[in-house]
């Protein structure tokens, strides 16, 4: 059967059983065959954060703090994406909101310290491994019966892979420390 022949069958059924990356104009026809040919477009980290609304506070402070072009950049990157409630955590002057409005370069430090230099899945992770993030400082894991720890932040949601690095979703705030000029 070819798909000139019966093109609404043919609609559904590559509706129904193929990702939505492909369409039709990527298919080739072979001895009457259509065979799907992969496109390299896979969704950026950002993207996939953006669509979790989870990560809803995440991405705002992405924003505000004018990180967009570089993690939508060629990477590899790790992003280790706080979920919301832990941005309602954070303590007095540091607040989410004073942050957004006051901080920019505060936020962009904080923001900075969830990003690794290169693309960790879930199994890369190893005990008393250090990891650089894009600010220079290094992030500590800890693996307690399995549950793994990022400076103390648990990874929740894991191994999401975008076509820059991963996504992982942690339950806490890292806050890197204060560097503080030398008088």
């Amino acid at each position: 059967m070819k798909r000139a022949e019966h093109p609404a069958l043919f609609s559904f059924i590559f509706k129904r059983h193929f990702s939505p990356r492909f369409t039709w104009h990527q298919c080739t026809p072979t001895a009457g065959h259509f065979l799907l040919q992969k496109t390299n477009n896979m969704a950026t980290i950002l993207e996939l954060a953006n669509t979790d609304r989870n990560l809803s506070s995440f991405m705002k402070g992405i924003k505000a703090a004018g990180m967009e072009d570089i993690l939508s950049g060629m990477g590899p990157f790790t992003l280790l994406a706080p979920v919301n409630l832990a941005f309602g955590k954070l303590a007095p002057p540091e607040t989410f909101d004073n942050l957004l409005k006051n901080e920019p370069v505060r936020l962009a430090e904080i923001l900075g310290f969830h990003v690794i230099k290169a693309k960790r899945l879930l199994k890369d992770f190893r005990d008393g491994q250090k990891l650089q993030t894009i600010s220079g400082q290094d992030l500590a894991v800890t693996i307690k019966e399995g549950v793994i720890h990022i400076n103390g932040a648990r990874i929740l949601a894991k191994d999401r892979q975008g076509s820059n690095g991963v996504v992982h979703s942690i339950d806490c705030i890292n806050l890197p420390a204060v560097v503080k000029p030398v008088l």
